[in-house]
C-alpha cells in the first residue's frame, strides 16, 4: 500500500513537472523539441517503473533494425506495459492511443506535443484522418508505432480479440508489422486496480511480418497472423494462472518454452542466455 500512495503522489508530482517541460519547449518552439520529447519521456517511464518496483527484461531486440519505421502490435494487460516499452524500445517509438488521453489536463497536451497519435474511435472519419497523416509521419520520420491491438488493457489476462486499425494502416502505409508478447505486468497493476506490486516484466519481440503485396482485403488474414504471433511470445496467453511465468515450463536444455492449449511448445526457439535485463 505504502508503494501504491507513493507511486500515485510522485508519479504525479513528477508528470506534471516533466509535462510543463514539454510544453515550455513548445511554447519556445524549441528546435530540439524531439531530444527533449524522448529524453523526457524515457525518463518519466523508467521513474515509474523504478518507483514501481518493476524490472524489466527483453528477449529478441536484435531480430530488428531498430532505425526502420514498423508497426508494432503488443498484447496489453497493465499501464506499466507501456512504461516498459516507452522506456526501453530502442526505437524512435510513438504511442497510438484513445482521444481520451489526449484530453488529460497538461499531461495531454504534452502527449501531443511529441508526437503520440490519438484515435477517436467515436468518429471514424477523423479515425481515420488522424492514421492516414501518422502514415506519412512514420515513414518521413522513421518511427516504430505502438499499437495496443487489443484496444484496452485485458481483465484477466488472456489475449483479447484484436482491432484491425493497426493493420489497415500497416498495409495502407507498407510498414511491416513487428509482434511484442508482454508478459508479467499484470502482476504488477491489473486493470481495475490502482495496487501496485514489484515484479518483472518480461517482453519478446517476435520476427517481423511483411506487408509487400498484400491489399487492404487482406488485413484479417494480416490481423490472425500477428494475433497468433503475439500469442506465442506470451508466456500464459490464455490467462491460466495470472502470474509471472505463467505457462512456461523449462526444457533440459535451458530453453523456455510454453505450453498451449494443445500442449505444444510456442516459442522452443528462445533460451535463458538470450535474455537482456533492461537498466531502470
Amino acid at each position: 500500500m505504502i508503494r501504491t500512495v507513493w507511486l500515485l503522489l510522485a508519479g504525479l508530482v513528477i508528470t506534471v513537472v516533466l509535462s510543463t517541460r514539454v510544453l515550455l519547449a513548445t511554447y519556445l518552439r524549441s528546435r530540439r523539441i524531439t531530444g527533449v520529447c524522448d529524453r523526457v519521456s524515457r525518463f518519466w517511464c523508467r521513474a515509474l517503473l523504478r518507483m514501481g518496483g518493476a524490472r524489466v527484461r527483453f528477449q529478441g531486440l536484435e531480430r530488428l533494425d531498430w532505425s526502420e519505421p514498423m508497426v508494432i502490435v503488443a498484447n496489453h494487460q497493465s499501464w506499466f506495459d507501456v512504461f516498459a516499452l516507452g522506456a526501453h524500445l530502442p526505437a524512435n517509438r510513438r504511442f497510438v492511443g484513445k482521444e481520451e488521453l489526449a484530453r488529460i489536463p497538461i499531461f495531454g497536451p504534452a502527449w501531443l506535443a511529441c508526437g503520440h497519435i490519438a484515435i477517436d474511435r467515436s468518429d471514424r472519419e477523423r479515425a481515420i484522418e488522424s492514421l492516414e497523416k501518422a502514415a506519412d509521419r512514420a515513414r518521413e520520420e522513421r518511427l516504430a508505432l505502438v499499437f495496443f491491438a487489443e484496444g484496452t488493457r485485458s481483465w484477466d489476462g488472456r489475449l483479447q480479440p484484436f482491432k484491425k486499425g493497426a493493420f489497415v494502416f500497416a498495409i495502407q502505409a507498407g510498414l511491416p508489422v513487428v509482434p511484442l508478447g508482454i508478459s508479467g505486468s499484470r502482476a504488477i497493476m491489473k486493470k481495475g486496480s490502482f495496487r501496485v506490486r514489484p515484479g518483472e516484466i518480461r517482453v519478446r519481440v517476435g520476427r517481423p511480418i511483411s506487408v509487400v503485396g498484400l491489399e487492404h482485403e487482406d488485413r484479417d488474414r494480416l490481423l490472425e497472423e500477428a494475433r497468433s504471433a503475439v500469442a506465442a511470445l506470451m508466456e500464459d496467453p490464455d490467462g491460466v494462472t495470472g502470474q509471472p511465468g505463467g505457462a512456461a515450463t523449462a526444457t533440459d536444455d535451458g530453453r523456455k518454452g510454453e505450453q498451449g492449449r494443445d500442449g505444444t511448445d510456442r516459442s522452443s526457439t528462445y533460451t535463458t542466455g538470450d535474455w537482456k535485463e533492461m537498466t531502470r
